[in-house]
């Protein structure tokens, strides 16, 4: 593995919980059963970066009924 690379898998909280720290905000996209599509969105807010699609249990309950970050 290349030096520096963290093979410890990341749960879906954490990524959204790292990325909030880091200044930038996530949206809900889409809701579907427990599946979450949850774009990652620039600090400027401007730009989507990259999505998170999850029906982890922990993720649902973190996000409950918020659309975003900024709710």
């Amino acid at each position: 593995m290349p030096e520096g690379h963290d093979a410890t898998p990341t749960s879906p909280v954490d990524v959204l919980r790292r990325w909030e720290d880091s200044g930038a905000t996530w949206r809900v996209v889409s809701r579907s059963g427990t599946e979450l599509r949850i774009a990652l969105i620039t600090c400027t807010g401007d730009e989507e970066m990259d999505r998170l699609i999850s029906a982890d249990p922990a993720l649902v309950e973190f996000v409950a009924d918020r659309t975003s970050s900024e709710d």
